[in-house]
């Protein structure tokens, strides 16, 4: 089974995953010649906290590596998806773009994945804290609170329907969507590359959680098969073609996708800017949003053209994509303008 990266489990790995018994502690998994690959077994000791010291042998400061842990009392298994803070920008995403393979590799589907990034992530006492984290409530922005009053006095009136979003996409903040740990991961890793890629994610069905999909090294020209044609969805591309790297922010709408997707895609989108705003570095976030309703226009053409004419706005106004604050309209005959 490959990943959308092309990284595919090694023979060796099947074999480890297939024996895999009550005595074993951790299994540390690599990518090594393009494959996922075992990389050391540590048997059971103490409870899986007493356990955790034996991974400081284990791991390396500085090289990312998957572990599935036993969890204690036969409660499955726990993913550690460990990319030290050190790690070159390549393998973050590398190991970001294989991680569902490995997932759906698996003989079931791991009960917990604990993300970590320093040794003290996967401490005993970073993994209370991880525990504790997943038993606490989350909490609602008031926006969020508001939404959930929404929607249930839609379950009450017996509605299958929600109010249109104000203002949604081109303005104001719209609704604010809860991040899942590896998208941020991986939005922060496209921050760092110097190449070209992309991060897509899409927006969970009845959670309202923006999730991620996939990462991959692509160029601009590439982008457009990565993008749903039937779906709305986001992406985040780092673009080169500019006097320095930058990610751009991209909100796709097919025009033949359900209205109740565009419009809960439309009210997040807003959000989903603010947040890669929060997580990049100053600067690395291209100011113009661009939208489109038709994702195989997407290419350098396409680029060149929407962050072009919003240099040419800077230098007219002093203020990146001054004017009405929303979304970039990509130009042209098949286009419709509002």
């Amino acid at each position: 089974m490959a990943s959308i990266s092309g990284i595919s489990l090694s023979p060796d790995l099947s074999s480890a995953l297939g024996s895999l018994d009550e005595s074993t502690r951790f299994l540390k998994i690599s990518i090594r010649d393009e494959q996922l690959v075992p990389d050391g077994l540590h048997a059971a000791q103490g409870s899986l906290s007493d356990d955790l010291s034996a991974l400081d042998t284990l791991l390396e400061d500085a090289v990312p590596a998957y572990v599935l842990a036993r969890l204690d009392d036969a409660a499955g298994w726990l993913l550690i998806d460990y990319v030290p803070e050190g790690s070159r920008i390549r393998d973050k995403m590398l190991y970001a773009s294989t991680r569902g393979a490995l997932t759906r590799a698996l003989p079931s589907p791991p009960a917990d994945t604990l993300y970590a990034t320093t040794r003290q992530d996967i401490s005993a006492t970073g993994y209370a804290a991880h525990l504790t984290h997943l038993k606490a409530p989350k909490p609602l922005s008031a926006r969020e609170k508001e939404m959930e009053e929404v929607k249930a006095a839609e379950r009450a009136a017996g509605l299958n329907t929600r109010p249109t979003p104000s203002p949604g996409a081109f303005g104001g903040s719209g609704v604010g969507l809860q991040w899942d740990d590896a998208l941020q991961e991986a939005v922060k890793a496209l921050g760092e590359a110097d190449a070209e890629g992309v991060v897509t994610a899409s927006i969970e069905a009845g959670s309202e959680k923006l999730v991620y999909v996939e990462a991959a090294d692509i160029s601009a020209d590439e982008l457009k098969s990565k993008i749903s044609t039937t779906d709305p969805s986001f992406a985040f591309f780092n673009y080169t073609g500019g006097s320095q790297p930058q990610v751009v922010f991209i909100y796709a709408c097919p025009s033949s996708s359900p209205i109740k997707h565009r419009m809960l895609y439309s009210a997040g989108a807003a959000s989903v800017f603010s947040t890669a705003k929060s997580l990049l570095p100053t600067g690395r976030l291209a100011p113009r949003k661009l939208e489109t309703s038709d994702p195989t226009e997407l290419g350098s053409k396409f680029f060149k053209d929407e962050l072009g004419s919003a240099s040419e706005s800077t230098s007219r106004t002093g203020t990146p994509g001054a004017g009405s604050g929303g979304f970039a309209r990509p130009r042209g005959p098949a286009r419709r303008t509002r």
